[in-house]
């Protein structure tokens, strides 16, 4: 009987691991001001949920490194957290986290132009694997604000810079560039992005106060 070949994790992405939880240890997901109390969520669990994405839809090892590593430069440290990732871990990687990063400024610039930048830069990226990781990494996030509209209703909004109709478009013109550039192992995560987009403006839709 035929089997696939299957290629094992080296030490490097134990490696990655290792960076990405000393980079993020003290992160927890985004929780708005008057939030119901409770346990955060730690960012590494975000992190991981990316990762094995990339890894349930073909992607390969240096792929799932820099899935774990994505948010480190943005989050930590900038250009000189990149160079470390490129010298411990190679020009690919380093290369995938970079296109998967919308700055490593220190204040961030305004929220909505940083996001047509980033939108702009997608559109443009002929990179397979950088599109399968701002895939997997848009669509876990997606899940999330799916999971917690469902618990939160309206009050999530205020955890995010461009509140309920910035989100709404940054995810609506990322599915339009997903479904455009995808790559073919990227097409389900595409699909069920949909999916989850749809259900998500549907209920806000179905909350939302008529005039």
């Amino acid at each position: 009987m035929h089997q696939d070949p299957y290629i094992p994790l080296s030490d490097r992405f134990a490696e990655a691991f290792s960076l990405a939880l000393e980079l993020h240890r003290d992160h927890i997901r985004k929780r708005g001001k008057g939030e119901p109390a409770g346990p955060g969520i730690p960012y590494i669990a975000h992190l991981m949920s990316v990762a094995s994405l990339v890894l349930e839809n073909g992607g390969h090892e240096d792929e799932a490194i820099a899935a774990l590593l994505h948010d480190g430069p943005e989050d930590q440290g900038g250009e000189k957290t990149l160079d470390d990732i490129r010298r411990r871990f190679g020009d690919e990687v380093a290369e995938i986290v970079e296109g998967c990063s919308d700055t490593f400024e220190t204040p961030k610039p305004e929220w909505r132009a940083r996001k047509e930048k980033y939108l702009a830069h997608l559109r443009k990226t002929t990179s397979d694997s950088i599109l399968l990781v701002s895939i997997a990494d848009k669509i876990h996030n997606l899940r999330s604000i799916l999971g917690d509209y469902r618990r939160l209703g309206d009050q999530l909004w205020e955890r995010f810079s461009g509140r309920r109709d910035g989100t709404l478009w940054y995810y609506r013109e990322l599915l339009r560039i997903y479904k455009d550039t995808a790559p073919a192992r990227g097409a389900g995560l595409v699909a069920e992005m949909e999916r989850i987009y749809r259900e998500l403006t549907g209920l806000v839709e179905g909350s939302s106060p008529r005039a």
